[in-house]
């Protein structure tokens, strides 16, 4: 294909408390943020978006941050959307279930499925999939792994003056 076809992507790596992460945007949206075992690039040029991300996740993790407002273009299927658009709906410092996102999304009996869509969120953090436990209260799974989860849900607890988060 020829390049003028091709997307340019913009890769940066950025430390955090719970550890590095990778974020990959175009030039207008944001693409991916992976949890990495190590810092392995900053892009040279860095597009208004990648900047204001990492600003925003920065100030996320600052306890300064509660919502994020950068443009996003997540690849998925229209189910998994569904299911990232009612877990972006979960407000900073609470929490809701696999059950609840399962009946928001019109499959009620389906919390698996809701599971796994959940587990293929490609922007932890911005589409706060952490704020997502299982219907008893208890951590269950996490693409950057139960430690993080619980660290970051931690984080919300302390920088919200109320909050109901159950785990």
């Amino acid at each position: 294909m020829p390049d003028f076809f091709m997307e340019h992507m913009f890769k940066s790596t950025i430390s955090t408390p719970v550890g590095y992460l990778e974020i990959t945007t175009d030039e207008e949206f944001l693409l991916s943020v992976k949890f990495t075992g190590e810092f392995t690039q900053k892009a040279d040029f860095q597009p208004d978006i990648l900047k204001e991300t990492i600003q925003q996740i920065t100030g996320y993790f600052n306890g300064e941050r509660k919502e994020f407002n950068v443009r996003i273009k997540p690849a998925g299927s229209s189910f998994q959307l569904k299911v990232w658009e009612q877990v972006m709906k979960v407000p900073y410092g609470q929490t809701s279930s696999y059950l609840d996102i399962a009946h928001q999304t019109g499959s009620k009996n389906n919390t698996r499925a809701v599971g796994l869509a959940n587990g293929k969120n490609p922007l932890p953090i911005i589409i706060p999939c952490h704020r997502i436990i299982g219907t008893n209260g208890k951590l269950t799974g996490y693409a950057g792994g139960l430690e993080k989860k619980k660290w970051l849900l931690q984080h919300e607890l302390k920088h919200s003056p109320s909050s109901d988060l159950l785990f």
